[in-house]
């Protein structure tokens, strides 16, 4: 029955139904047109490094710069590797887990693809 319809842009649900012109997900209560295009919303969720290459979960990348952790005393130094990354929106665009601070976020801008 609602094989036909693309599944929810927010949560993902394939149990969504059309009312009219609009696309309704009845899990998340999200409303949207039959003739909105998701490429757009995909192509905004494109993250690239410092230097253009584009990053995917999974990645690993490396610092570079000196950063500063704030409330702490200590420093991320240039040249650490950080292994599966997980993209996330906003500005702190990375999250990880790096060997002796443990899990933070990082800006995508002071990175590279490795």
């Amino acid at each position: 029955m609602s094989s036909s319809l693309p599944p929810c842009p927010q949560c993902k649900s394939e149990f969504v139904y059309a009312d009219g012109a609009l696309l309704i997900c009845p899990e998340c209560a999200h409303e949207w047109s039959a003739d909105a295009a998701p490429e757009v919303e995909e192509a905004a969720a494109v993250i690239k490094d410092a230097v253009g290459n584009v990053l995917q979960d999974g990645d690993t990348v490396t610092v570079i710069k000196d950063l500063k952790i704030k409330g702490s005393s200590q420093v991320v130094k240039v040249g650490t590797k950080v292994r599966g990354i997980r993209l996330t929106g906003g500005d702190h665009d990375i999250d990880c887990r790096i060997d002796g601070i443990g899990s933070m976020q990082l800006k995508s801008a002071y990175v590279k693809k490795a």
